[in-house]
């Protein structure tokens, strides 16, 4: 299927085809339809899977350039995620011979100059983020009271942040026949009242990946056993040569720490948590896009709030506390089709985490940094492997292996040596006979 399917207006297709879409992602080609037929939608899917444009697209196709209300209002939970929506709807508006104003309200900007705007005319596309979009609407600057779509986007992260309640009061705003769209990575049992406050009859559809991890990218385990990890992560920063590489950490202190080592070491790094004051924040995120930095050390609020283009690599300096962010943060590479690596420092401690990623469908190499460059090294799970391939032997081989291991003539060994190899032959050729048999089976049901 290609977007020209959909028939979407002249100016909405040229859109795409300036920013090369050509076909929809499987999110896009289930949801795009159901958002066009005007009902309330709950969609969760992951993270890089297509969902703005799934609600930007329709959204094109139903607005009225010649009205002068408020038609679409659009919430997203941070300042970074509000301004990388806002920047793909300007891309699709640019095209429409009739002016369709799109405006971004987050908090950090000149209020006072958006309430001088407003009092002109009001915006077609209202994005931003809860706090200052209820602000300027409770003031009475901001007319939302006619619009006809309201998106909550990333509703997961919105009720994590606690934006949940000031979200709920826009709702409350909007007419009742309004469409409600959420999208959400998860969905949350918290989340679970305010859908049945204000959606009504919605379709629920969960959108399930092929891979957890997109098959671009190349996932590795490294430990940090007996290592100084500031200096480990230096080391390998040094030997990778990044076009732009991320590095995850949990807090905002270990942000701080690491940030300050590196930078002591030479290395041009930026850094984005939460405790950064806003414009200070959006500065950094321009010399960012400007490729003033080669590595970025981030918290969480990168991982899912920011789309930065071109990074290559991708460190997490330890496991997220919230096994979910995992995912976000390595889907920050590997992006459009390019390839990616990710990198996971862990310790003997970690073990627990690590195996509830891998039942997620999270596959990992491990590696090693020596001499310069990432190697091979052994399955951290050598040891219990080996355990369990013993326990899988029957008795009668148990008791030839054991028999081995004697001292005893050396024609008797070589004996009990073709017994074990022929015991071993006739498994194998049973095995593989077994599998002949499904597959065989398997064949002929698929006529």
């Amino acid at each position: 299927m290609s977007f020209k399917d959909f028939n979407f207006k002249d100016y909405i297709q040229e859109a795409l085809d300036e920013i090369k879409f050509k076909e929809p992602t499987p999110v896009q080609q289930k949801l795009i339809p159901v958002v066009r037929s005007g009902r309330d939608l709950v969609g969760e899917s992951k993270t890089g899977s297509g969902k703005t444009h799934t609600f930007l697209l329709p959204i094109f196709e139903k607005l009225n350039p010649e009205s002068r209300d408020v038609q679409v209002v659009i919430t997203a939970p941070s300042r970074e995620l509000a301004t990388q929506i806002y920047q793909s709807t300007k891309q699709i508006a640019k095209h429409s011979d009739t002016e369709i104003r799109v405006v971004n309200y987050v908090g950090g900007t000149d209020k006072q100059r958006q309430i001088e705007k407003l009092k002109v005319a009001q915006p077609h596309i209202v994005i931003g983020t809860p706090g200052r979009i209820y602000d300027l609407f409770k003031s009475g600057d901001l007319a939302i009271h006619k619009a006809h779509t309201f998106v909550v986007d990333e509703a997961d992260m919105t009720m994590d942040m606690g934006f949940l309640a000031t979200v709920d009061k826009i709702a409350a705003s909007l007419p009742k026949e309004v469409q409600i769209l959420v999208f959400s990575a998860t969905i949350p049992q918290k989340l679970q009242p305010f859908l049945k406050k204000y959606l009504t009859n919605p379709v629920m559809e969960q959108i399930k990946t092929s891979t957890v991890i997109a098959d671009t990218i190349d996932n590795w385990l490294v430990s940090t056993k007996g290592r100084n990890k500031n200096g480990q992560i230096l080391e390998m920063l040094k030997g990778m040569q990044p076009y732009l590489a991320m590095i995850f950490v949990n807090t905002k202190e270990r942000a701080d720490d690491l940030h300050s080592y590196l930078v002591s070491n030479g290395l041009k790094v930026a850094k984005i948590h939460g405790g950064i004051p806003p414009r200070e924040r959006k500065r950094i995120m321009n010399q960012v896009k400007k490729l003033e930095f080669e590595y970025i050390v981030a918290t969480d609020l990168a991982a899912r709030g920011i789309d930065i283009e071109g990074v290559s690599h991708v460190i997490n300096d330890a496991i997220p506390q919230d096994l979910s962010f995992f995912v976000h943060r390595v889907g920050r590479t590997g992006r459009n089709g390019l390839s990616g690596t990710a990198i996971t420092l862990y310790q003997p401690s970690d073990d627990s985490d690590i195996r509830e990623l891998e039942k997620m469908g999270i596959t990992f190499e491990p590696k090693v940094f020596k001499d310069g460059e990432f190697q091979d090294t052994y399955d951290r799970d050598r040891r219990a492997n080996r355990e369990k391939a013993y326990q899988k032997l029957d008795t009668e081989m148990i008791g030839l292996v054991k028999k081995k291991k004697k001292k005893i003539k050396p024609g008797y060994k070589k004996k009990i040596q073709w017994k074990v190899d022929e015991k071993r032959k006739r498994e194998r050729r049973a095995a593989n006979r077994a599998k002949g048999r499904a597959e065989r089976k398997a064949k002929k049901q698929s006529f």
